[in-house]
């Protein structure tokens, strides 16, 4: 079901990456006084500093970047974000009304990770469905455009200078220890959520029997094969390789059905992070398996 173009499934799933992210924001870093990246980590540098609140500042920050990047962004996207920014200031002001007590003071080990993990999910939802929530962001892909920087080189430099100023006014040096374990888990379980807790492999075939391999592999297995024309350097030959993608619970039946034709046959797996397509994120009809 859409909304003014928007699907109200990322909408809702934006708004709880934002609930989950702002929960850690409030209930980790606020509580236990760690700092963090960004443009949030800007607002915890004023809070600390001068009891600014967070969930004001978000929005004033990102303001001007919105007016900035709403080209670059897509209409789309832009409203997503939109939606992931203004949640996000709203989660972070309810939360604070009455925030939840958990006194792990005695554990910032625990406290590191909890932050981490929830503020990776939280922002790593968003992502994942289409939002952002400003800030960084959008200065990146300005950048990018106009400077030609990655987009990675100038998210990284901006989380460095925020992170090293909260270490320099607010943070002790434990505390800017703290901070980076829980920037840097953030960061690991955003990439997980965006790839996706599914992982295939990908195999490439060098045998004198590729015919019969992809044959039993199609018939056995139900799995596609590509087959590519390759050149061995060494002999001069031309073979054929072929290259099948298959699940992480099939590598062990694939393997023993080319060892069993080709026990020679050269095999190279590789992991694989992310499929799409038929098999694995359609049926035999080209329909996505859920919607």
């Amino acid at each position: 079901m859409n909304v003014f173009g928007l699907k109200i499934k990322n909408i809702f799933f934006i708004l709880l990456g934002a609930a989950i992210f702002s929960f850690g924001i409030v209930h980790f870093n606020m509580q236990h006084n760690l700092g963090e990246g960004g443009f949030t980590g800007i607002t915890l540098l004023f809070y600390f500093l001068w009891e600014w609140d967070p969930a004001i500042l978000n929005i004033i920050l990102n303001i001007p970047t919105f007016l900035l990047g709403w080209k670059l962004l897509g209409r789309n996207t832009f409203l997503y974000t939109i939606i992931g920014t203004v949640s996000v200031s709203i989660f972070l002001y309810l939360f604070q009304i009455n925030p939840y007590q958990l006194h792990l003071e005695s554990d910032m080990t625990l406290v590191a990770l909890y932050a981490g993990v929830t503020i990776g999910v939280g922002l790593g939802i968003i992502f994942r469905y289409g939002g952002t929530t400003g800030g960084v962001d959008i200065i990146a892909r300005i950048v990018f455009k106009y400077a030609g920087w990655s987009m990675g080189k100038t998210m990284f430099l901006f989380d460095a200078v925020v992170i090293a100023t909260s270490i320099l006014t607010y943070l002790e040096l434990v505390e800017g220890m703290y901070t980076l374990v829980a920037v840097y888990l953030a960061a690991r379980v955003i990439d997980f959520m965006q790839e996706g807790a599914y992982s295939a492999k990908g195999t490439t075939i060098i045998s004198n029997a590729s015919h019969e391999i992809s044959e039993k592999i199609l018939k056995e297995m139900d799995r596609g094969v590509t087959v590519l024309q390759g050149k061995g350097r060494f002999s001069g030959e031309n073979k054929e390789v072929l290259f099948c993608v298959v699940g992480r619970n099939e590598i062990v039946r694939l393997k023993a059905i080319i060892h069993q034709i080709d026990p020679h046959a050269f095999v190279a797996v590789t992991a694989v992070h992310d499929v799409l397509g038929e098999g694995f994120t359609l049926d035999e009809n080209k329909k996505p398996y859920s919607d």
